[in-house]
């Protein structure tokens, strides 16, 4: 899908620009036109890239591959900048989407290339529409608008995270069961991906902010260094998320080894327990040699109570023993 959205001093926000008109609002400085690719074939939109806009043969081409990191390249006329945008999806193995939006920055125009639907980019093409102030500072200010929402929607995901995290460590002492180290793994796996995404984009948000562009207002850089922020207490977040994560994955092990300790010392009383009656019934049970004299008493009714009046009180007392020095 290619749609264009084109403002123009005095002239009423065009949504629905014609693609075959980008030429003629290129020419017109004081006007802004915000070019979307989504989910275009390389073949549709390299000859839009480099014939219309003259844009450079290597950044069409970083653009159109769509395997690059966060960065920001200075072409002079216009900016190369690569964002990733995140999206939560639970039933994955990471929990996390990486969604790479190429972005090109001009002085009276945005052009952005993505090969699926980005909801960060939706929002803020629905509030340009909505309200045309958006589109009355220039294309720089417009990039801060469509950075800003993208950034927005991590916290959604980070409080998601942090939410999962206070139920683990809330069960983990209940009821702790091997589901509960796939999910923490899980979520370690989901931090370290949104670590590898705000770690280069916030330094491109810092050269946004800082960097001399000809192509961005000394005015606006206030805005990338807002948003510079933002990124910061994200990746301040996420450290702190991974650290508890890892705190629960201890006391996970922690919380197995003691059960395992309690489940191993009840075993050891209970062979301790009957180690006694074991000599005693293996010892009287050896025949090794023939009776000489009659021992009919050791096989009558008062033996055989005495036998087990032994057999029954001999454990009890060993288990009060140990008690008493608590060992149990």
């Amino acid at each position: 899908m290619i749609r264009a959205l084109y403002a123009s001093p005095r002239v009423p926000l065009d949504d629905d620009y014609p693609i075959e008109k980008i030429k003629q609002a290129l020419g017109n400085k004081a006007g802004l036109l915000w070019l979307d690719f989504c989910g275009e074939p390389n073949e549709t939109c390299e000859p839009i890239l480099r014939d219309v806009f003259g844009f450079h043969p290597l950044a069409v081409e970083d653009a159109l591959q769509q395997t690059n990191l966060p960065k920001v390249d200075d072409w002079g006329d216009y900016l190369y900048i690569v964002l990733d945008a995140l999206d939560f999806v639970p039933d994955s193995d990471i929990g996390l989407r990486q969604l790479e939006l190429d972005v090109f920055l001009g002085p009276n125009y945005i052009v952005t290339h993505h090969d699926e639907p980005i909801p960060a980019l939706e929002r803020a093409w629905d509030s340009c529409r909505r309200d045309a102030r958006h589109t009355q500072n220039g294309a720089d200010h417009l990039l801060y608008r469509l950075v800003d929402y993208v950034v927005a929607a991590y916290i959604p995901i980070v409080e998601q995270m942090d939410r999962e995290i206070d139920e683990i460590e809330d069960q983990l002492f209940l009821s702790a069961s091997s589901d509960m180290v796939e999910r923490l793994f899980a979520l370690k796996r989901a931090l370290l991906a949104m670590r590898r995404t705000i770690t280069p984009q916030r330094e491109v948000l810092n050269k946004l902010a800082r960097d001399d562009y000809r192509v961005v207002d000394r005015r606006d850089r206030i805005f990338f260094r807002d948003v510079y922020d933002a990124l910061v207490r994200l990746h301040d977040l996420n450290e702190s998320m991974r650290d508890l994560v890892g705190g629960a994955l201890d006391t996970y092990l922690s919380v197995i080894n003691n059960r395992m300790n309690e489940v191993m010392k009840t075993l050891t009383v209970i062979t301790t327990l009957f180690m006694p009656i074991s000599f005693i019934a293996g010892f009287f049970g050896m025949n090794f040699f023939g009776p000489v004299e009659d021992f009919s008493a050791w096989t009558g009714t008062p033996a055989f109570w005495v036998a087990m009046a032994i057999i029954v009180l001999l454990p009890v007392g060993m288990f009060f023993w140990m008690r008493r020095r608590t060992w149990v």
